[in-house]
């Protein structure tokens, strides 16, 4: 991510004058403690030349915990796509049978690889003794909705279907994701849902990427991920411009009317994040359902802002959060 958001600067730099005007204004908004000369650049994923570099941006791994193990394993083709690569993340040791996570990384449905979540998996995996499922789906725009989602549940009814040789408990089975993951981890719990399983006990959604309609409004843009590089992102996933017109279940997280009887979730985001309103009313929509739903809203963080700036206290503090929350529902 810091690689991606260094090439679009480049690209960026170039559109000053009135644009940086605007993220000046923007920049201000920031948590003093999470203030950067980068973020007075405007960045944005518009076109296919910024899609290319930043997926070169986000090729490169992310450092694995201490003490914990990853390997490869395939999930078998179906008939819906073919076989899915995933990194399965366990520490040695660990008490078997034990809860389970399945990860799906971030990267606006558009970029990204397993890789770039291999501290947060590790990190799940060394503290909380449990298994780390990561997906390699496929990416927006060569594979539209519904391949990214279908890659996903293909893995997540594997991981149900090996339980015992991945040593889990089937019914502590937690799904989550960041960002695009997010958004796509929100998707499957409706999905799995609906089809009667596999079951999935909690879900941990880090700045969910939930509606396609946030694209729409002239009126709101943040840092970092920009409402251009939403509407880009979102028009490759969807395979049409977004519009207000979108039936399609599962297509976008937010669309769908009724979230009753889905598994309780956590939920964090910036406040000046551009998920930020979506992810407020997708909480307030789940507990009107009686879902129970954990909010944790950072004031003055903008969209993943804990990758720049890992050791300020507010983003040590949001990842302990998730970790305590993923604990307490893999645990049970």
């Amino acid at each position: 991510m810091k690689r991606l958001i260094a090439l679009m600067a480049g690209i960026g730099a170039a559109c000053i004058g009135v644009g940086l005007v605007r993220q000046h204004r923007r920049v201000v908004t920031v948590a003093p403690e999470l203030r950067s000369p980068r973020l007075y650049v405007p960045v944005s994923l518009r076109n296919d030349t910024i899609l290319r570099l930043g997926r070169k941006a986000m090729t490169v791994p992310v450092p694995v915990a201490a003490g914990v193990e990853v390997r490869t394993e395939h999930v078998p083709a179906t008939d819906r796509g073919p076989a899915v690569r995933t990194l399965v993340y366990e520490r040695p040791g660990r008490q078997q049978p034990s809860g389970a996570l399945l990860w799906i990384h971030g990267g606006g449905l558009v970029m990204g690889t397993p890789e770039v979540g291999n501290g947060v998996c590790s990190r799940f995996a060394a503290e909380l003794g449990i298994v780390v499922v990561s997906v390699d789906y496929r990416l927006a725009p060569e594979h539209p909705f519904p391949a990214a989602l279908d890659d996903c549940f293909a893995a997540l009814t594997w991981m149900r279907d090996r339980a015992d040789a991945l040593g889990i408990d089937p019914s502590r089975i937690v799904v989550g994701g960041d960002s695009a993951g997010g958004g796509l981890a929100a998707c499957l719990v409706q999905m799995a849902h609906d089809r009667g399983g596999p079951d999935i006990c909690f879900q941990l959604l880090q700045y969910p990427m939930l509606d396609d309609r946030t694209a729409l409004r002239a009126d709101h843009d943040a840092l970092v991920w920009s409402n251009t590089s939403n509407r880009y992102a979102w028009g490759a996933y969807l395979g049409h411009p977004v519009s207000q017109l979108e039936a399609r279940p599962y297509a976008s997280a937010a669309r769908r009317d009724d979230l009753g009887g889905l598994p309780p979730a956590w939920i964090g985001v910036g406040s000046i994040d551009l998920f930020h309103d979506e992810c407020i009313t997708y909480v307030d929509r789940l507990r009107a359902a009686g879902v129970t739903c954990e909010l944790h809203v950072v004031p003055g963080m903008y969209h993943a802002a804990e990758i720049f700036s890992p050791a300020v206290p507010s983003m040590v503090e949001l990842l302990d959060r998730m970790t305590a929350a993923l604990g307490a529902a893999t645990s049970s």
